[in-house]
């Protein structure tokens, strides 16, 4: 009886061994490589513009913007500027009157249209810019013009009024439709939506890269919170500020999600200078 009990000490022992940690995620470097945020924070201090992709629904990289942008904040104080996709340009005279205080969250939610999980997601991030009086730029194209481009191509929003084209990227847009990302997703739409599919994100990218340079000055730093395929491989809002200033410090943030976090796959290494991997069951906000 009692090597029955010390036996089954020992299995007890050794298959506990077999029972790892529950990581909630791992960061990356460009190529692969398992990094920390120690060196993820050291690094986006030097850039001028941060790109931070997330998917839109995983709380562990909402947590993360908020902390770096805490961080980031307690370097660089009023020389911080943030921006974000879920805001659309029309809607920056409400938000800097929100931000000015003139009005509290209540109001703010009947002027302007939020995303679904913006009370909890991005709410957070406006509310640091508002506590520190930080501009927050809604960088997005408003959702009805890009419908326009996905319905009848960029030559839609020449019809556009001159206060109208204030909201989205001077025209012409410049377009480069052999870009891996828009080749890429027109390949994943498997023909619906043609060739205007991928003008639709590039007028999205445009705008974003347009009014993170206009509201951005040397010396500043400017985070920019999108979704992680507006910034994958360099390209969308990457591309755009490139072609417009070509000697920006910019650091990009990709985002995904994997079985197992403990090793980068061969598809996700590259997309960013810095890859954020979650567990593919972590829970979603929305």
């Amino acid at each position: 009886m009692r090597f029955k009990w010390v036996a089954l000490f020992f299995v007890l022992i050794i298959s506990s061994s077999f029972v790892s940690d529950k990581p909630a995620y791992q960061l990356f470097d460009e190529e692969g490589n398992k990094t920390n945020y120690k060196t993820l924070l050291q690094e986006v201090k030097k850039a001028d513009i941060i790109l931070f992709g997330e998917l839109h629904n995983n709380p562990i990289n909402h947590w993360l913007q908020y902390e770096l942008t805490k961080d980031i904040h307690k370097e660089v104080n009023d020389q911080l500027v943030l921006g974000a996709e879920m805001f659309e340009a029309d809607n920056q005279y409400a938000l800097n009157e929100y931000l000015s205080g003139n009005f509290d969250y209540k109001t703010l939610k009947n002027e302007i249209k939020l995303w679904p999980n913006n009370k909890t997601d991005y709410q957070p991030l406006v509310d640091f810019a508002l506590k520190h009086q930080l501009k927050f730029i809604a960088t997005n194209i408003p959702r009805r013009y890009a419908n326009m481009v996905y319905k009848n191509g960029f030559e839609a929003l020449d019809s556009i009024s001159v206060e109208g084209k204030k909201s989205f990227a001077p025209l012409p847009i410049s377009y480069d439709a052999e870009l891996p990302g828009y080749k890429k997703m027109l390949e994943m739409a498997h023909g619906h939506g043609g060739e205007n599919l991928p003008k639709a994100q590039a007028i999205k990218d445009a705008t974003m890269a347009h009014f993170i340079l206009k509201n951005w000055q040397k010396g500043q730093t400017f985070i920019h919170f999108n979704g992680t395929y507006h910034s994958n491989n360099f390209e969308g809002i990457a591309w755009y500020l490139k072609n417009k200033k070509a000697n920006l410090k910019i650091i990009t943030i990709g985002s995904v999600e994997q079985d197992s976090i403990n090793t980068l796959t061969e598809e996700n290494k590259g997309i960013a200078n810095f890859i954020i991997c979650t567990p593919e069951s972590m829970t979603k906000t929305h």
